[in-house]
């Protein structure tokens, strides 16, 4: 129980020194220090590479994405594009916001990180999902 009461003061001093910061100043923090972009308004057309080369000439890209619709496997429109360094992500940005790639405006933000989904309940018979099972009466 001591440990708990500790474990308590040191989180709730914590808190309280990290909330002597403006709310705003921590935001534009978290905000210069992404380097993966959303890019939206893309031509059905716009693949992988051609999205790549749009961005290279702002900085090395890690990684360029187009995202493809499950079903039918066509572009949804959208994608990602991912830089070696924040600065680079932060210029890209305002340089192609607004202009046009393939025909089409594009639009151009910081990604927001994708919170991970809740997992499935997993009883100890190892099954997975929704019911857990194991408590039906039927012995």
């Amino acid at each position: 129980m001591a440990f708990c009461n500790k474990l308590g003061g040191l989180l709730r001093q914590s808190v309280s020194q990290s909330s002597s910061l403006p709310m705003g100043s921590m935001m534009n923090t978290a905000r210069y220090m992404s380097s993966k972009l959303f890019v939206g308004g893309l031509a059905y057309a716009t693949d992988d590479q051609s999205l790549k080369q749009a961005f290279d000439t702002y900085g090395e890209v890690v990684e360029a994405r187009v995202i493809n619709d499950r079903d039918t496997g066509r572009s949804r429109g959208f994608g990602f594009v991912s830089f070696s360094n924040s600065e680079a992500a932060s210029t890209a940005m305002s340089a192609m916001d607004g202009q046009e790639l393939q025909g089409r405006p594009i639009r151009v933000s910081l990604a927001n990180e994708r919170p991970s989904a809740p997992r499935a309940y997993n009883d100890s018979y190892g099954g997975g999902g929704g019911y857990g099972g194991g408590s039906r009466g039927d012995y």
